[in-house]
């Protein structure tokens, strides 16, 4: 009977210990871990697709986590999603002709802003907007031009009319001679 107990405690520490390690992942790979940010100035990006980007997400530089997404708006007139980046004051040396990408983390992560920085003497300051910037990369799009075949179908593609105006060329004739 004392031996069936400690089983059950075993199995018991087991399954808590899996919960416990469960959690942990869920808050580490979601916008949810811990990211103590002080002052901060806000930049802004306009994007026409920003994917599945969410609040909260990671702003990075060089890899480095230099803020967060604080919101997230459609803007009427537009139609494209205005993003502000809340940037850590440390970070305050970044180029303002710099631009910001959305990217994912991995195959299926979640998705970030990244800025890669460009060469200007100038710096954003707090309420600039980013003039340069890419959108998200759909996941599904992707698949489909590689399952079809990229893009070769589409008119005044290059490889459609490359493929279009390349003839076989005959066999040259015979000579009537025989060849001599």
């Amino acid at each position: 009977m004392a031996q069936r107990q400690s089983f059950q405690i075993g199995t018991g520490l087991f399954i808590l210990l899996g919960f416990a390690a469960l959690a942990y992942l869920a808050t580490q790979t979601t916008s949810l871990a811990n990211y103590s940010q002080g002052d901060s100035y806000t930049l802004k990006v306009e994007y026409t697709n920003i994917g599945q980007l969410k609040l909260r997400a990671p702003v990075k530089l060089a890899g480095v986590r230099v803020g967060t997404v604080s919101s997230i708006e459609l803007e009427p007139d537009k139609l494209q999603a205005l993003v502000s980046l809340s940037i850590d004051k440390r970070f305050n040396k970044i180029p303002d002709d710099s631009s910001a990408a959305i990217f994912t983390s991995g195959l299926l992560g979640d998705q970030y802003v990244s800025i890669q920085p460009g060469g200007s003497p100038d710096v954003f300051k707090n309420g600039d907007q980013f003039v340069l910037m890419q959108n998200s990369v759909q996941l599904e799009e992707l698949i489909g031009k590689y399952l079809v075949g990229g893009d070769a179908g589409k008119p005044g593609d290059k490889a459609a009319a490359d493929t279009s105006t390349n003839k076989p060329t005959p066999p040259p004739a015979a000579k009537p001679d025989g060849g001599k």
